[in-house]
């Protein structure tokens, strides 16, 4: 399935966080990331990111398409970081 995960985490978590979303998607732009993920890499990812987080401080939101199909992207500006191949 194909993801796309937002965070607004407070100061202290961040590097947990960010770290973590690292070993299952592509950093994309500051608190955003997106990649494909096997339903089980899916059910990991989230199992972890509620460990590290404190639900009544912060916020991840994910999106996902379970098809697998990519969404058309759009960039306007710069790209805070170009797509790589990890999986």
């Amino acid at each position: 399935m194909y993801i796309i995960l937002v965070y607004d985490i407070e100061t202290q978590r961040i590097a947990k966080v960010l770290k973590l979303c690292r070993q299952y998607l592509v950093w994309i732009q500051n608190s955003t990331f997106e990649g494909e993920l096997s339903p089980l890499q899916y059910k990991e990812l989230q199992a972890k990111l509620k460990k590290i987080i404190n639900p009544k401080k912060d916020s991840i939101i994910i999106f996902y398409h379970k098809a697998g199909l990519k969404p058309n992207k759009q960039v306007i500006g710069i790209t805070k970081n170009e797509e790589q191949t990890f999986l």
